[in-house]
């Protein structure tokens, strides 16, 4: 398979090709998203909600987003990944942001990272892309601010809303972004952004009109009990890994388990 390259993306956008995007956490789905075709891949910090148990992603850490990039390029070593910046690891200087966002490349195999934040990020996001790190912006609802938003709320409604909106994707892009996350925009608005930029919109909840789209892995397969508004379900795998369990409980439980074929003699 032929290595996808940040340039690719800007092509796929000027021809009109969806771009398909989705989360991973370990090896094992990395491995099948990969074999699915998907065109690129985030170890989202998301993976403190889906993976870790915690109620929000501010709890994640640069030690934990090392180590799940790792096990994703351990099960996809020829897909495109980008890797979350957590909270806290780029908010409080230009050389932290810088140094840990090169942790990610160099320790953990990324290709790019992510970075929530419009504007006032510009400014760390050139430097970066000038230290050869690739960046993936991401504006509307960020999960990181939502105790300043005061929760998970569409952002972007509103003349004043939209206009912020395609204020900070410029800047994003004339920073040297390589693609926008939209995420929780209305339709309309997320339009709008992604007209007004050359670089690819990721849409997340943020309609049809967006360069593509990504969705958390859990939500799709439905491995949570939580269904967002704006995740497609595409399986019932949570369902059918309680099933399997509990079958195996009740064979371990009536005796029927192990079973002849499963037992060494000699």
């Amino acid at each position: 398979m032929k290595k996808v390259t940040v340039s690719s993306f800007a092509r796929r956008k000027a021809a009109g090709e969806n771009i398909v995007m989705c989360t991973a956490y370990d090896a094992p789905f990395a491995k099948f998203a990969l074999a699915a075709g998907i065109d690129m891949m985030l170890v989202g910090d998301s993976v403190g909600t889906t993976v870790l148990g915690f109620d929000s992603t501010l709890p994640v850490t640069m030690e934990d987003m090392i180590r799940h990039t790792q096990a994703v390029r351990r099960g996809a070593p020829e897909a495109f990944l980008v890797a979350d910046m957590p909270f806290m690891s780029y908010q409080s200087s230009l050389e932290e942001g810088i140094r840990n966002a090169g942790r990610l490349l160099k320790e953990a195999g990324a290709d790019s990272v992510k970075l929530e934040g419009g504007a006032e990020y510009a400014e760390l996001v050139s430097k970066m892309v000038l230290s050869g790190i690739p960046v993936m912006g991401h504006i509307g609802l960020m999960p990181q601010s939502v105790q300043v938003l005061g929760g998970y709320k569409v952002q972007g409604r509103g003349d004043a809303a939209v206009a912020k909106l395609i204020a900070d994707a410029k800047a994003l892009e004339a920073a040297g972004v390589f693609a926008i996350v939209l995420e929780c925009v209305p339709e309309a608005a997320a339009a709008e952004v992604t007209q007004e930029v050359s670089v690819p919109t990721i849409g997340i909840g943020s309609g049809r009109h967006c360069s593509g789209q990504i969705q958390v892995l859990h939500d799709l397969l439905g491995l949570l009990d939580f269904k967002p508004k704006h995740a497609g379900r595409y399986a019932e795998i949570g369902e059918l890994v309680q099933q399997a369990l509990k079958n195996y409980c009740d064979d371990v439980k009536n005796g029927v388990f192990p079973a002849d074929e499963n037992i060494f003699t000699k």
